[in-house]
Order: structure tokens, then C-alpha cells, then sequence
């Protein structure tokens, strides 16, 4: 009979014996997983300047469809992080039960490396979970995603440096060893030659590894690339939506029924301490503009619509405003964390930034902000706001 303790038992390095886990496979996936873990970063960097309501450095607001591929890149490297992780963690997870050196200062350094490995692995779950619940728009959390997920990003890609500074030569002499060469005897192997001969080898995981990358994005990018929708079974959206634009929040959702579609409907313009307003016939009857701009999300769906409506300039300049004014947005929503948006100079002056009133030649159904919604380019889709109720012109 099994005792209780066999089960309880703590496992040594020693008993695990694949082959196939070593440190060759482990830095050419570690290698893989850094690649885009990095590349996740910086165009995460990239989001969190654009949803900046007066950064220092203008956002810029060309080329149009930057943040649509910025913001594409950034979902689909975290996406093909994950299957790299996991297998990265199997990879090393033995080296969890290596006993610590002898002496005090050879356990507080091995202390000391898995406390940097456990932030390390943590904050990489953490990033890549939310990540992936933010795709899906499911929050199940209480606390504000954008904030907290660029507050882990900085301690994931510190510890991530910190953690290839440590282990750069080993990292280095891995690198130079073929990956299907047998084992040596530089003691950095966990078995002897020849174990478990039969089974997958490092170099069909390695390229397992990288085909279960690639299909995960396949998987996914469909949402930002159209041309691979039809092979995108995990993308969360189709591209299906009035005028070919998905739709992330309904008007219901927003709590515009009956203010929206409002006979009486008036868009409220302030500037120097004077209101003045505008019916949905005066806006018609202002000079109109169409243009072929993106819509793109932080969940990383993006499409392009041919939106037509008021260029915001042109309002702008009826009511007295200057260049160097910037523009506080405001929704019909009667809450939500964007229901008020702030637009710089050099976007509310680009003469591609519209009031839209139609999409794709019709007028804007009412799921796409009817009676008017703001559109521009290269600019976050959570920031162009729907339901236009009040403009705010505001000095530099």
C-alpha cells in the first residue's frame, strides 16, 4: 500500500529524466518567448501614449492606420506568448527542486533567484491572462485594466532583463550547441546519455513549439487582418456590423435609448463662455467630407469604414475656436470610463477628423453612435467617442 508521505514527498532534480528538457531548448524557447514579450511591450508603450489625453509629445495622427497595426501586433505577440511560456515552464520547472547551496549566503542566493523567478512568472500570467480576457471584452476583475496592466508591464520586462543578465552564459553557450547534439558532460544536462531515448525529441518540441505560436495567431489575427478572418475561428470579432464596422457596445449597453434618437436632438458647442448648438439638419447642412478611416481597439480588432459627416475643423472654425485649442468630447452615456474623451490640437484640427453622421454611404445606425459619432485617425477606438452630446473648446 502507498503511504501518505510517498504522496507528500518533494521531488528531486534528479528524477526527472526527459531529454528533452535542457538548456538548449530552454533558451531557444526562452529566446522566442523574450522576442515577443518585448515586441508586446513596446507596442503596449505605443497604446498607453495614445490614450493619453494631452501627452507632452503629440500622439501623431499619421499614418492613419498606425495604431490599427500597432495595436494588431501588440495582440497578436501576446497571443503567441502563451503556448511559449508554457512550454518554457516545463522546461525549467525541475530546477524548482534543486537544493540550495550550502551555507547561509548559498541559500539566501538561491532565495533571492526564485523570489526574481516567481515575480517574473507571475507578472508574465498575469500580463498575458488579462491580456487575453481584454481580447475576449470580459473583466471580471474590479480594478482599471489599462492602469494596472502597464504598471505590470514595466515589473514583468525588468525582472525579464534581469533575469537574462543572470543567466546570459549560460543563455550564450546554449545558443552555440546544435540542439539535437547528444548530451555532454558540462554538467548543465539533468540526464545522463541515452535516457529515454523514445519520445519526442528537442528539436520536434521546439518546432511544436513554434507551429503552436504561429496557429494561435493564425487563430486570432483575423480580427485585425481581414484577408485571414476566415481562418480566425478564435477571433472575437468577425468584421460583421453595419457598414462592415463590428460593434463593441450596443445602445442599449450605453444607456442612450430615447436620448440618442431624440427629435430634439442638439449638439452643444462651449467656447469662451458661449454655448451655441446645432440640430441634426444644421450639421447636414454644413460642408461634408468622407473618408476611408479605421476604427481600431485595445482588444486589437480593428476596421475600416468609409465614414462621411462634418470635418471637426470646419465646426470649429464656425464657432471661433483656434488651432492650438484643444477638445473635451463628451457622450450621451449616462456613465462609463470613456464617456468623455479629450482631443488634442492636432487631432481635432486634421482635417480627416469628422463628426460622422454616416458609414459606408448610409446614415449611422443607432449601435454606431447615432446621431453623431467622432472618428479620426490613428487614434484608439475606446476614444472615439459615440453619441456626441457637447463639445468643450479649451485654451493650451
Amino acid at each position: 500500500m502507498t503511504t501518505p508521505a510517498r504522496f507528500l514527498r518533494i521531488p528531486e532534480e534528479a528524477q526527472f529524466t526527459s531529454r528533452v528538457r535542457d538548456p538548449r531548448l530552454t533558451s531557444r524557447v526562452g529566446v522566442l518567448l523574450g522576442l515577443s514579450l518585448g515586441t508586446c511591450f513596446v507596442t503596449g508603450l505605443i497604446s498607453h501614449w495614445a490614450q493619453l489625453p494631452l501627452p507632452k509629445v503629440p500622439f501623431p495622427t499619421s499614418p492613419s492606420w498606425g495604431y490599427r497595426v500597432s495595436q494588431g501586433v501588440h495582440v497578436a505577440s501576446g497571443t503567441a506568448a502563451v503556448p511559449l511560456l508554457l512550454v518554457k515552464l516545463w522546461s525549467v520547472y525541475p530546477r524548482l527542486f534543486r537544493r540550495p547551496a550550502r551555507g547561509l549566503s548559498g541559500a539566501a542566493v538561491t532565495v533571492a533567484e526564485r523570489l526574481s523567478v516567481a515575480l517574473l512568472v507571475s507578472a508574465a500570467i498575469f500580463e498575458l491572462a488579462t491580456g487575453l480576457a481584454n481580447v475576449a471584452h470580459w473583466y471580471p476583475w474590479p480594478f482599471s485594466f489599462r492602469r494596472t496592466h502597464y504598471a505590470v508591464a514595466w515589473l514583468l520586462i525588468g525582472a525579464l532583463l534581469i533575469h537574462v543578465a543572470i543567466h546570459l552564459p549560460v543563455i550564450r553557450s546554449s545558443l552555440a550547441k546544435g540542439i539535437a547534439e547528444p548530451e555532454g558532460s558540462d554538467g548543465q544536462d539533468l540526464v545522463e546519455p541515452g535516457a529515454a531515448e523514445a519520445g519526442v525529441s528537442r528539436r520536434s518540441l521546439l518546432r511544436a513549439t513554434q507551429t503552436a505560436a504561429a496557429v494561435a495567431v493564425v487563430a486570432t489575427v483575423g480580427q485585425t487582418v481581414p484577408q485571414l478572418r476566415e481562418l480566425s475561428v478564435l477571433a472575437p470579432r468577425s468584421g460583421r456590423g453595419p457598414g462592415g464596422v463590428p460593434i463593441n457596445k450596443t445602445a442599449v449597453a450605453a444607456g442612450v435609448i430615447g436620448l440618442a434618437d431624440a427629435p430634439d436632438y442638439r449638439l452643444e458647442v462651449s467656447v469662451d463662455g458661449r454655448v451655441e448648438s446645432f440640430s441634426l439638419a444644421d450639421l447636414r447642412a454644413m460642408k461634408q467630407r468622407s473618408d476611408s478611416l479605421p476604427i481600431a481597439c485595445v482588444e486589437g480588432w480593428s476596421a475600416v469604414g468609409r465614414w462621411g459627416g462634418v470635418p471637426l475643423a470646419t465646426l470649429l472654425a464656425s464657432v471661433g475656436a483656434t488651432r492650438e485649442d484643444h477638445v473635451t468630447v463628451h457622450s450621451l452615456q449616462p456613465r462609463g470610463p470613456f464617456r468623455t474623451t479629450t482631443l488634442p490640437a492636432n487631432f481635432a484640427w486634421d482635417p480627416r477628423t469628422l463628426l460622422a453622421l454616416d458609414l459606408a454611404g448610409a446614415p449611422l445606425s443607432l449601435d454606431h453612435g447615432y446621431p453623431c459619432r467622432l472618428v479620426a485617425p490613428n487614434r484608439p477606438g475606446v476614444l472615439q467617442t459615440k453619441w456626441v452630446a457637447r463639445l468643450e473648446v479649451s485654451p493650451p
